[in-house]
């Protein structure tokens, strides 16, 4: 295997075991190492090691987990690599890690690689999913903080803002079938890999979402729904928006009042 530039010697001593061990059918490396731009000096590398069902063939120095500051193993069997970090898995949490992830080890002539293109990529009934469930929580939140905006409440109204921007980025992201990234990747994601439109990108979506967690301003959190609001009814979500009935005007921004004008002659 080809020497990475700037690899611990820990790493890939590790590496060079592991492939020579036939019962190790694949190596996925993910974390910092992987994504261009991210790691520093303290940065270790996080491999995931895939072994045969009976774990024959393996030494246990390669199939046990370890952390060390160079280096952070996690052995999962192919059964349950499969359905790792995948709907419903315990490990859902850890989808993101296979995003922008490098399989360095393929045994099964492209499953592993498969597998791993399948965590990292929603179905359109996983998108799907995601954006109803989360539109739903992330106008609760806003809701909440809205009505405590009104009702003189601006210490709880800044908690209900804080806690809407998770249900905003996961419904931002499946809108695209993307993977919402941990928050240490977020800028990464959006410079590296932007969504496309003006609205989603980096300089403009971060600034309000800081703001929104700075201080839950309501103005911001108003732009922000009316920008997901547009997204979500042009992708065919405008049910769950209209389920929310005329509580949904507290969302959106107060119409401007016209200027009284001055009455002409013949009026």
């Amino acid at each position: 295997m080809p020497q990475r530039p700037g690899a611990s010697a820990e790493f890939t001593d590790f590496i060079t075991r592991a492939s020579a061990s036939p019962g190790v059918l694949g190596l996925v490396l993910s974390g910092s190492q992987a994504r261009q731009g991210m790691a520093t000096a303290r940065s270790d590398h996080d491999v995931y090691v895939i072994t045969a069902d009976d774990g024959a063939a393996v030494p246990s120095a390669v199939a046990e987990g370890r952390r060390s500051p160079a280096l952070d193993v996690m052995p999962l069997s192919l059964s349950e690599f499969r359905t790792h970090a995948l709907p419903g898995d315990t490990y859902a949490w850890d989808r993101y890690a296979f995003v922008h992830s490098q399989v360095l080890l393929d045994r099964l002539d492209g499953t592993i690689t498969r597998l791993v293109h399948e965590k990292a990529v929603l179905k359109d009934h996983e998108a799907h999913r995601l954006v109803r469930s989360g539109m739903d929580a992330y106008i609760n939140s806003l809701y909440r903080s809205a009505k405590s905006h009104r009702d003189g409440r601006p210490a709880v109204a800044h908690l209900d803002a804080a806690e809407s921007v998770p249900y905003l980025l996961t419904v931002v992201f499946a809108l695209h079938r993307r993977v919402r990234p941990y928050n240490k990747y977020l800028p990464w994601e959006l410079e590296h890999h932007p969504l496309g439109a003006p609205q989603w990108a980096a300089d403009t979506l971060l600034p309000r979402i800081r703001r929104v967690l700075a201080d839950g301003d309501l103005a911001t959190q108003h732009a922000l729904f009316a920008t997901v609001e547009r997204a979500a009814r042009q992708a065919g979500h405008a049910s769950v928006l209209d389920s929310w009935g005329t509580d949904i005007d507290l969302l959106r921004p107060a119409p401007p009042q016209a200027a009284p004008g001055r009455r002409g002659r013949g009026d």
